[in-house]
């Protein structure tokens, strides 16, 4: 089962370019995906029926004993079939219903596909973990086959409608499986839990209250999937998305998830009186509610949208009924309704699709044009009006014949629900066939606009096999009778002839009650607009969005003021008071001996720190703020090395180090002092909270300490870390190995930040052209006009930037040697040949130290993270001596690629040993001779380690490229600084070739001298 959903995964993936490659083929292909399960099902039938239900677990993650576990019995085999069935003619029928130039056809694609691979491992899996995973999924798929027309205000609100309902209910499933799973004698198996539940032994001396509640809940999910009353609003709503998607999620799929859930439950929790009477109460009246406004519409999709809901509320209400005959009816009803609903929405899709119209007051006569299609409705319309032969008429009658069998009075009231509904559906059938073929007087006929074979085949083959399982009751009781025969009470029967009794009455009684709906169609629509439309349940969700909005805003209105100081005192005030009241209250581990350094120069260096940290608070300059922060962190990284922790000071100090750079490039931007300053009053009450945090951090920090009676983990990393890591740097293995879900997260974290930061900076294409000395261009001018620099003065290096000017022609004044590429494009007062040497001379130490550090690090400080940094070091030093042209130079890639490359490396690096029977991110040894060095032990842990040095370095190379290069060019766009060119010809720098110093650097002399 695993293969099969593997299957629908690359399916889904190659969807897009096969689409592209393809076109509307691609659906065809595509179809095998969800084909192949039915087909599987199907040759597994023979197994499912003898009780050799096939099997399989994987472990996922032991320790806390998650498992991939997936079952087919006959209950998800019934399911399999339906889903992968009619998925696959679905996407053929989509091959013909979209146009050749539909819009973003290919996510489209891939997504039907990932949600039939979400609804097959729902169906499937025998974890209720699982299940709710693939429950999502599923929510989250059809959120994106609703909204497919994103530009249509429709379509996103009723996507946006579908996914808060169901995700709700979604979110109280899980609340109830995880009460059931962890209660007395509960299980997280679906098998176990039901049969334990069928035992009446869960829950047994817990709380009374216990189990109903869970039962509640995970009732709560299922009505809101399944879209029953008061949540049935969402589905016919929902008709925005495309035919194909409603032919699906809403007649074969998303929907029978929850019906699916209630009947694989109901065998032990339908005697729980919550279960029966929420199970029968809703679907009686989603029933009858659903059938009632079914008759209103003039849409046909619409007329299909509420009766499936009342249909719903039919199978719901039978499958959870509690009672063996019943519940083989429902299975059956699952079925048909599967079969009819689907070959309905696509008969409507092709009327649609020929005649651009749904409303059935313009549709008259289409029967003589398209009498295939006309038949194929009228037999999918029989089946859900419960006609014989059809499967529908069959699963009507044996659910009849339960209820009378059963003969209890709650079975009779029952029995008249259904007839009240069935005599609904029989009136909205007649009604569908009649407003989308029949003739209609003072109509115009239909001409249809456009014809299809391969249109056809879908809805005729649905609709036909409608009828063939209708004629073969035998057959398909005798599938479908293991997982009825698992309810209490005497098993039923499917048949075609019951003789004459109740049930046969009762059918009698619901066509002819049906018949007479139908042909008093108009005074039956003037009476139902005589009573006034109520608000109802969709009317109550929006009311209750726009309170929640308005809740919303008052709330962020009170609580974000927008002055930061405000929103920090906050926080530090709550955590002293919870945190150090909860402390002075209960804070008795207080050790009795503090030793306060184990060497007299940490209290030197904590001094320091504590004075930066103050004088930076203190600070009216911004640049003398950071560097003084910048104090206070190498002196923080100093402690760490003090203490015994070179790997951690090495990282700090590179940490530090970069960030600097990063202040640096961003007060380039902003003005040289703060701009305002608090009140005198107001610093000693921030200085005041701070003290009382840092007091508070330090004393819960102690009590924290104080308060361990188990040895610490860390005591077993040094053995852990060699034998499992096979290194002797605890930290890094730590990182690689011990904890490397951690470093995946947090590189993770840095990838999503660094596009942020690029995304938040960039203003043109963050993929296009590299600056680089050898490709430079005009920027910004149109052919032939002259460069100028901020001031508006000509530009004297313009012949540099004439196409075809590569690096052999940038050289500075003067000279026959270039000691960086990218020197001669920075005007001269932005130049420094000493620090242009020296990046010459340490640049390429700096990147083999950093090779080093990456390739030492498993066993001396070092690592990926402090390389990486390193190597991003090496590059800030190539854009200080020679700006953004430089930088190019010495990194001409895009920091997407290291970012998305480290990421897929280390991803990579985890998973390959699961294709080699190990577990994700194991580590192990591979012995290598080397000509040169030997004998040579690889850890493959160093792999995930390069992953995260290219990472760390695509990091600050986007950085510098944001917030450095970018912020370059644009400042010369706005004359606010000169570009990065320089000359030619040392005859250029005469005093008339130069701008002003003030046009240079724009700051007026009125300014104080430390803001010019």
């Amino acid at each position: 089962m695993l293969q099969l959903l593997a299957i629908h995964l690359v399916a889904a993936l190659l969807a897009p370019p096969l689409v592209a490659w393809l076109g509307r083929r691609a659906f065809l292909v595509l179809a095998a995906a969800p084909a192949s399960a039915a087909v599987w099902a199907a040759a597994v039938s023979g197994r499912v029926l003898a009780g050799d239900h096939p099997e399989q677990v994987v472990a996922w993650v032991p320790s806390l004993q998650l498992e991939l576990a997936f079952r087919l019995d006959t209950l998800s085999w019934l399911m399999t079939l339906v889903v992968g069935g009619v998925g696959a003619l679905v996407l053929v029928y989509s091959a013909a219903y979209f146009s050749r130039s539909a819009h973003a056809l290919g996510r489209f694609a891939g997504v039907f596909v990932a949600f039939a691979g979400s609804m097959l491992g729902l169906v499937t899996t025998d974890d209720t973990l699982m299940l709710y995973v693939f429950w999502e999924l599923t929510t989250v798929t059809s959120f994106l086959l609703i909204g497919h027309y994103h530009d249509r205000q429709s379509s996103r609100r009723a996507a946006l409608q579908a996914i808060m309902v169901t995700t709700f209910g979604g979110l109280a499933m899980l609340a109830g499986l995880i009460i059931l799973g962890e209660s007395r004698g509960g299980s997280y198996r679906l098998g176990e839990l039901v049969a334990t539940a069928a035992a009446g032994e869960l829950g047994v001396g817990a709380h009374p209250a216990l189990v109903p509640t869970a039962v509640a809940l995970v009732l709560l999910g299922a009505v809101t999937k399944s879209a029953l009353v008061p949540f049935h609003f969402w589905l016919p709503a929902a008709m925005a998305a495309p035919t194909p998607v409603s032919a699906y999620l809403h007649a074969a799929a998303m929907v029978k998830a929850g019906i699916y859930l209630v009947a694989r439950l109901a065998p032990g929790l339908s005697e729980l009186p919550v279960w029966r009477w929420t199970v029968v109460g809703v679907g009686l009246t989603t029933l009858v509610i659903g059938g009632y406004r079914a008759l209103r519409q003039y849409d046909l999709k619409l007329v299909l949208a509420f009766g499936t809901v009342s249909q719903l509320g039919l199978v719901m209400m039978l499958v959870g009924y509690g009672d063996a005959a019943v519940a083989l009816a429902g299975l059956a009803m699952l079925l048909a309704h599967a079969l009819f609903k689907s070959a309905l929405f696509l008969v409507v899709g092709v009327v649609d699709w020929a005649l651009g119209t749904r409303d059935l007051r313009k549709i008259s006569g289409l029967w003589r044009r398209t009498p295939v299609l006309a038949a194929a409705g009228a037999l999918a319309a029989a089946s859900m009006a419960g006609l014989p032969p059809t499967a529908g008429y069959v699963a009507k009658e044996a659910a009849l014949e339960g209820l009378v069998h059963r003969g209890a009075p709650i079975d009779w009231v029952v029995l008249v629900g259904i007839a009240a509904g069935s005599a609904l559906t029989v009136a909205y059938s007649l009604r569908l066939w009649w407003g989308a073929f029949a003739d209609k007087p003072g109509v115009e006929a239909a001409e249809p606009q456009k014809t299809s074979r391969l249109i056809m085949a879908a809805p005729v083959l649905l609709a036909v096999a409608g009828v063939v399982v209708g004629l073969v009751p035998g057959l398909v009781e005798r599938h479908l009778a293991p997982h009825a025969g698992t309810y209490p009470g005497e098993e039923g029967h499917l048949t075609l002839w019951g003789g004459v009794g109740v049930p046969l009455l009762t059918t009698a009684a619901i066509l002819a009650t049906g018949l007479a709906l139908f042909l008093a169609r108009g005074p039956v629509e003037r009476l139902q607009r005589s009573f006034r439309d109520l608000e109802g349940a969709e009317g109550a969700y929006r009311r209750l969005l726009r309170a929640l909005d308005n809740v919303a805003a008052d709330v962020t209105a009170w609580t974000q003021r927008g002055s930061l100081p405000a929103y920090l005192s906050i926080i530090l005030l709550t955590t002293i008071t919870l945190a150090g009241g909860a402390a002075l209250l209960g804070g008795d581990t207080w050790p009795e001996g503090l030793r306060p350094w184990d060497n007299p120069l940490q209290a030197v260096v904590a001094v320091v720190v504590a004075v930066a940290s103050v004088l930076a608070a203190r600070a009216r300059r911004r640049l003398k703020a950071v560097v003084l922060l910048g104090v206070a962190g190498y002196g923080v990284a100093l402690l760490f090395e003090l203490h015994g922790a070179p790997d951690l000071a090495l990282t700090q100090v590179l940490v530090e180090t970069v960030t600097l750079v990063v202040f640096v490039l961003v007060l380039r931007r902003l003005p040289a002092y703060f701009s305002n300053r608090p009140l005198v009053a107001s610093r000693w009450w921030r200085a005041g909270v701070a003290v009382l945090a840092g007091v508070t951090v330090a004393g819960l920090g102690v009590l924290a300490a104080g308060a361990r009676i188990h040895e610490p983990v860390s005591v077993d990393f040094p053995a852990e870390a060699f034998e499992f890591g096979y290194g002797k740097n605890i930290v890094n293995v730590t990182l690689v190995d011990i904890r490397a879900w951690d470093t995946m997260g947090e590189i993770s974290v840095v990838v999503v930040a660094a596009t942020g930061v690029a995304s938040l900076i960039f203003l043109r294409a963050r993929s296009g052209r590299i600056d680089r000395p050898r490709n430079l261009r005009s920027e910004g001018r149109a052919p032939g006009a002259p460069a100028v620099w901020g001031g508006g003065r000509p530009d004297p290096a313009a012949e540099l930037r004439r196409p075809g000017a590569g690096a052999a022609q940038v050289r500075a004044p003067g000279r026959g040697r270039t000691w960086l590429a990218g020197d001669a494009t920075l005007a001269p007062q932005r130049r420094s040949v000493i620090f242009e040497v020296g990046t010459r001379l340490v640049f390429h130490t700096l990147i083999v130290f950093s090779l080093f550090l990456l390739f030492s690090g498993h066993n001396a400080p070092g690592g990926g993270f402090a390389g990486g940094l390193v190597a991003g070091t090496a590059l800030i030093v190539r854009y200080l001596a020679g700006g953004r042209y430089e930088l190019g130079e010495a990194a001409p890639v895009h920091p997407g690629l290291l970012l998305g490359g480290g990421l897929f490396l280390s991803a990579g690096a985890g998973a390959v040993p699961l294709l080699l029977g190990g577990t994700v991110l194991e580590t192990t040894i591979v012995d290598v001779v080397l000509p040169v060095f030997g004998p040579v032990k690889l850890a493959t842990a160093l792999f995930f380690d390069m992953g995260v040095y290219l990472v760390v370095i695509g990091l600050v190379l986007d950085i510098l490229r944001s917030l450095g290069a970018e912020v370059d060019r644009q400042g010369e766009i706005e004359g606010n600084q000169a570009p990065d060119v320089a000359y030619d010809d040392p005859s250029q720098l005469a005093d008339d070739a130069l701008p002003a110093r003030d046009d240079r650097a724009e700051v007026p002399d009125a300014l104080p001298r430390g803001q010019r």
